[in-house]
């Protein structure tokens, strides 16, 4: 008798018990440590969002993990464009594109206002270099150095060897793209002109013209040439020594920054008679010269943020 009434009396106090505790503390601990998306929501990963595509790196062993967008002609790297990489002098870096989807890669390397001076290489396939430049720029900073390379049937490699010493590094960008380097003529363009071998033709280009355009081809024959930027006489601002070993299908498209008055490009075929080479130089950027500014009263002019009288 006295077990039935203290066996209900048990499962009254146990109900009640239950119904006094607080309702949804587990869940409001759950929700506390869910991030703003929701409960349950496992946190983004770290460096971008859930899904996101890694950014392409290269390396001395290489490993470009994409392909960016057509190689422009633009004056700098984009918004999609790889990080620079800062090379040492005397060192070398790589960056491999496996891909036989890549079709040019456009180049960008610059100083902190330092003389640039490095080789550059394309590589395909052990002991093949279809594709080589020397370059020399005075100032890395005011003249950033800015070329299209043709990388067609992959895989290729990009190989760029700072040859000054270890006190001028320099920064370099490496921007593969499935496009190929187009070469045809616009209706707006220049005319080209042939440039017979060991022959040599300049192009003066106004004040107000602040890039200039530079391709260079072939009819299928070896390229070989030296283009220079001069200001003033015998005034050397940047010089490029180039060697293509199929100019048609490995033409030569360069972007060449001409700060300031009295730029001059000089374009000489460094080959025998038998390898002519057809020149396309023409204005790229044109606006007010940089660095200069309207004219006030009193003849005062300025330049920059200082007042000269």
């Amino acid at each position: 008798m006295k077990l039935s009434f203290v066996a209900p009396l048990f499962l009254a106090m146990g109900a009640s018990a239950f119904q006094a505790m607080p309702m949804g503390r587990s869940n409001t601990a759950l929700h506390s440590a869910s991030p703003v998306g929701g409960p349950g929501v496992p946190p983004p990963q770290a460096g971008g969002p859930v899904g996101a595509t890694p950014p392409m790196q290269g390396g001395a062993s290489g490993g470009l993990a994409g392909v960016n967008r057509g190689p422009g002609p633009r004056d700098g790297p984009g918004p999609d464009a790889t990080p620079p990489v800062l090379l040492q002098g005397g060192s070398l870096k790589t960056w491999s594109m496996p891909s036989t989807a890549v079709q040019s890669a456009q180049i960008f390397m610059e100083t902190e206002g330092r003389p640039l001076d490095c080789n550059l290489e394309l590589w395909q396939g052990p002991d093949n270099t279809p594709y080589k430049m020397r370059i020399y720029v005075e100032d890395g900073a005011q003249r950033c150095f800015n070329v299209v390379v043709p990388a067609p049937r992959g895989p290729n490699t990009i190989a760029i060897r700072n040859t000054a010493q270890l006190e001028f590094p320099l920064l370099a960008s490496v921007n593969p793209s499935t496009e190929i380097v187009d070469i045809a003529p616009r209706e707006d363009s220049s005319t080209p002109r042939t440039i017979q071998g060991g022959a040599l033709r300049t192009y003066p280009f106004n004040p107000d013209v602040q890039s200039v355009k530079v391709m260079l081809t072939t009819d299928g024959r070896p390229l070989n040439s030296r283009i220079e930027l001069l200001q003033g006489p015998n005034n050397i601002k940047q010089v490029m020594e180039l060697y293509t070993e199929d100019g048609l299908e490995r033409p030569f498209l360069a972007m060449i920054e001409t700060p300031g008055a009295g730029n001059v490009v000089r374009i000489v075929n460094t080959a025998t008679m038998e390898f002519p080479l057809t020149c396309t130089c023409e204005a790229h950027i044109i606006g007010p010269e940089k660095g200069m500014g309207d004219a006030s009263m009193g003849g005062d002019m300025q330049l920059g943020s200082n007042w000269m009288y």
